[in-house]
């Protein structure tokens, strides 16, 4: 299917602010997404306008989206949706996403037959459309309940349309709201939706249509990260640097996590989980008072190697100066005002990114345009003649030196870290000691609890990498069935007389070690 004229140029824009705003934007299983015939793209929902255009980046082939029919009202936003082909819906609950608690009455059904008749005609054409099926966007921990649009639109397509094939998607945020963070989009596993699943569905729609959008929910929950609450996915980010080795990419480090949050919900009731569980939380504390990472309790602090790391994190930025201060000039009022905008004037979390991502467009798009006005007539009238393409020429270097500019900032924020960092360890070292040792503690239990609840049809990420880094483990890692009780027991009566979890894990690697001596 023939996408808008538009849909082009338009692609290219977005793909340029999400380059400027985040630092990396990448994918994985793209094979899964069909080239050619009808495809849906069903996708969590985290981050508003700013999940579309992720996928209308990475996506190879044109997608449109189903998008709330009040955007349209928007003069700025009414073209560039239209540009994309997107397609309005009605919704029953706007905004907040809530019903008015004080009011008996129902929401009001809405028809939204004409979209439905406007998204079977693109798939049908062997177009691809783009769902988010939990509606509005969030900044919960956890995906929401699916509404059922999703299954409906793929069930209810003519007899005789081709086969119809659902992508789930997976959208992963390192940091939703933050400039210059990373994005990881993960492409599932594709679901046919042919002529006869179409047939067995007609006898109940209703039951298909919940039937399929479990099985969507299912998918989407294998490809992001779950947790009940944002707490609880701290700790278990917190778990995950401890067990993974140094030098994961980002696709290692999203996968990794996703299999502790979705792993945790099975096994959170076991004793040992919850001892672990809550000496982690403890050491997340304390590494918060203090403003430190996992990663700098492994660093060396003396100053020649703190130097060193400062020129590996921040040297580059001395090569880009130069061309990036002209850019840092005229772009940073800009970039200040946005992030402010976006952290006042945002009324919901989860749109933050894109306020900050709009406003910051608009005022950089400003900025350029006023100092074209300017720098042109300048250079007509200066003391000495210049050519008029080179007049021309010049104009480019302002996006140009933009861009050095935005390498430069992210030079200074890793060196500022880095700089912060040490200035902690200076300042705590006698804690730090401490936290290096609970931390090799945390880790080994890290590693044992990984081998002791891996399902068996699971294979491992990392684990052997993983145990040896915190050394020989020996045969504690499988212990005999007795040890593991004699070991429990001790935890209990730990636990019992309020012993402080970090202390317990502790005397119980000490009591490992004595079993380990008497065998």
């Amino acid at each position: 299917m023939t996408p808008p004229a538009l849909y082009g140029p338009l692609r290219t824009v977005i793909r340029l602010l999400l380059g400027a705003f985040f630092r990396r934007v990448r994918t994985t299983c793209e094979e899964n997404l069909p080239t050619e015939g009808p495809v849906l793209l069903v996708g969590n929902h985290p981050n508003s306008m700013l999940d579309p255009a992720a996928l209308i980046a990475v996506c190879e082939r044109p997608v449109a989206f189903a998008a709330k029919d009040v955007l349209f009202a928007n003069p700025l936003l009414r073209p560039i949706l239209h540009g994309v082909g997107a397609v309005p819906i009605r919704r029953r609950v706007e905004a907040d996403g809530k019903v008015d608690a004080a009011s008996s009455a129902a929401p009001a059904r809405v028809d939204n037959s004409d979209a439905f008749a406007a998204m079977q005609q693109r798939l049908a054409a062997g177009g691809a459309i783009g769902i988010f099926p939990e509606g509005l966007s969030h900044d919960e921990a956890q995906l929401q309940p699916l509404r059922t649009g999703a299954a409906r639109l793929a069930l209810s397509m003519p007899a005789g349309s081709p086969p119809l094939t659902i992508v789930p998607v997976g959208l992963n945020y390192s940091a939703p709201k933050r400039f210059r963070s990373n994005v990881l989009v993960r492409f599932g596993p594709p679901i046919c939706i042919d002529d006869a699943r179409r047939a067995a569905a007609a006898a109940d729609p209703r039951g298909a249509a919940r039937a399929l959008t479990h099985e969507i929910d299912l998918a989407l929950r294998a490809l992001t990260i779950n947790a009940d609450d944002w707490d609880t996915l701290r700790v278990l980010e917190t778990v995950r640097r401890l067990y993974q080795p140094p030098g994961l990419s980002l696709e290692a480090r999203v996968e990794l996590a996703q299999r502790f949050a979705a792993g945790y919900t099975k096994v959170r009731e076991q004793p040992d989980i919850r001892r672990l569980f809550d000496a982690v939380a403890h050491f997340r504390d304390r590494l918060d008072a203090i403003d430190l990472q996992e990663r700098d309790l492994d660093h060396d602090w003396a100053l020649p190697a703190v130097f060193a790391r400062f020129v590996r994190r921040s040297g580059r930025a001395l090569f880009w100066l130069p061309l990036a201060l002209p850019g840092l000039l005229l772009h940073l009022p800009a970039a200040l005002l946005a992030g402010l905008v976006g952290r006042l004037a945002t009324p919901r979390r989860d749109v933050v990114a894109t306020t900050k991502l709009l406003v910051g467009f608009a005022l950089v798009a400003l900025t350029w345009a006023l100092t074209g006005a300017w720098l042109y007539p300048a250079l007509g009238h200066a003391p000495y003649s210049l050519d008029p393409w080179l007049r021309v020429a010049l104009l480019p270097l302002l996006p140009l030196s933009g861009w050095a500019a935005l390498r430069v900032v992210e030079r200074y924020a890793d060196g500022r870290e880095l700089l912060a960092s040490m200035l902690s360890y200076l300042r705590y070292r006698r804690e730090v000691a401490d936290l290096r040792r609970e931390a090799r503690l945390l880790e080994s239990a890290v590693v044992r609890a990984v081998v002791r609840h891996l399902p068996a049809d699971l294979e491992p990420l990392f684990l052997e990498a993983s145990a040896a880094r915190v050394g020989d483990l020996g045969d504690d890692v499988l212990p005999h069935s007795a040890d593991r009780r004699d070991g429990e027991v001790a935890a209990a009566a730990m636990d019992a007389a309020g012993v402080p979890p970090e202390e317990s894990l502790r005397w119980l690697a000490a009591f490992d070690e004595l079993l380990k001596e008497n065998r």
